[in-house]
C-alpha cells in the first residue's frame, strides 16, 4: 500500500472538514478549498508550514511522536483515528514475502463452535475464520456452514447483507472505517492491499467511501436487522482481539434480556 500518499490524503481529509471557527481562528480571505489551510494547521500544532507541506506530501518520514501527536490535536482527531495517523507516518517495511496465510488455532475454533451465542473469528483481512452455527444463521444462512466468505466482499457483493441490515449504509460505512484502521495496522500485508484494490475496482460505492478517509473502532456496535426466519430485531456486537494471534478478533452477538430481540436470538 502506497502509505505515503495514505498518509497526505488523510491529512487532506481531515484539514478539509475543519473551519477556522471551530478551531478559533478569524476566517480572512476567500479559500478556494474547504476547511484549514495549511499554515493555519502548521500554526495550531506549532510546526513550519514547510515541514507540515513536507509531511502532508510523503516527503518525511522522520516525524516525532510529539509533533505527530501536536497535529492530531490540532485536527482534534480522535483515539482511533490517531492511532491511524501514527500507523501511516511509520509505515512497515513492504513484505517481500507471500501472502502469510492467516492460521485459527484449533483451541480457538474449538471454543467458538461451544458458545450458545453467535461467535465468529476473523482476521486482518476481514475473512471468517470460524463461525458457530448460530453466527452462521444469524448472518449469512444461505451460504454453505462450510464456506468462510469474507465480511468485506459480502457487505458490498451480496444482496442478502443488504437486506439482512435495516440500514445497510451505516454498516458499508462502519465497514470500510474498520478497515482503513487495519489497513493503517497492516500496511505490510500485499493480500490486504489486493482485497482493497479489488473492491475499489467492482464497486464504486466502496471507492467513494474509502476516499473520505474515515477510520473507526472495530471493537462494538449495535445492529438492527431484518432476518429472513426471525423477523426484525437490534443484536449488539462486542469484538476481542485474541492477543497470541496478531490481526484475529472474536466477534460475539447477543440481544438485550428479556427483549423480543433475545427471543429471536434463541429461535436460530
Amino acid at each position: 500500500m502506497e502509505t505515503s500518499t495514505s498518509l497526505g490524503d488523510f491529512l487532506r481529509t481531515r484539514r478539509a472538514q475543519l473551519r477556522p471557527s471551530d478551531v478559533g481562528l478569524a476566517d480572512i480571505g476567500r479559500r478556494r478549498v474547504p476547511g484549514l489551510r495549511r499554515e493555519e494547521l502548521a500554526q495550531l500544532a506549532g510546526v513550519s508550514p514547510a515541514y507540515y507541506t513536507r509531511l502532508e506530501q510523503g516527503l518525511s518520514q522522520n516525524a516525532s511522536n510529539a509533533v505527530l501527536d501536536a497535529i492530531a490535536r490540532a485536527l482534534r482527531l480522535d483515539e482511533h483515528e490517531r492511532e491511524h495517523l501514527l500507523d501511516l507516518a511509520r509505515p512497515a517495511t513492504p513484505a517481500r514475502r507471500r501472502p502469510r496465510l492467516e492460521r485459527l488455532r484449533p483451541s480457538v475454533a474449538q471454543l467458538v463452535s461451544a458458545l450458545n451465542v453467535p461467535a465468529l473469528v476473523i482476521g486482518r483481512r476481514m475473512d471468517v475464520l470460524a463461525w458457530n452455527r448460530r453466527a452462521h444463521l444469524l448472518l449469512a444462512a444461505h451460504l454453505p456452514y462450510g464456506e468462510r466468505p469474507n465480511l468485506a466482499r459480502i457487505t458490498f457483493f451480496d444482496p442478502h447483507i443488504r437486506e439482512l441490515f435495516v440500514d445497510w449504509g451505516r454498516q458499508a460505512r462502519e465497514t470500510v472505517a474498520c478497515l482503513r484502521l487495519l489497513a493503517g495496522q497492516h500496511a505490510d500485508d500485499p493480500a490486504l492491499a489486493e482485497l482493497i484494490g479489488d473492491l475499489s475496482m467492482r464497486s464504486d460505492e466502496f471507492a467513494t467511501l474509502w476516499s473520505k478517509h474515515q477510520v473507526r473502532s472495530c471493537a462494538f456496535g449495535r445492529h438492527d436487522l431484518h432476518h429472513p426466519t426471525v423477523g426484525v430485531l437490534t443484536v449488539d456486537e462486542e469484538s476481542m482481539e485474541l492477543p497470541d494471534d496478531p490481526g484475529q478478533r472474536m466477534l460475539l452477538y447477543s440481544a438485550e434480556p428479556g427483549s423480543p430481540s433475545e427471543a429471536a436470538l434463541q429461535l436460530l
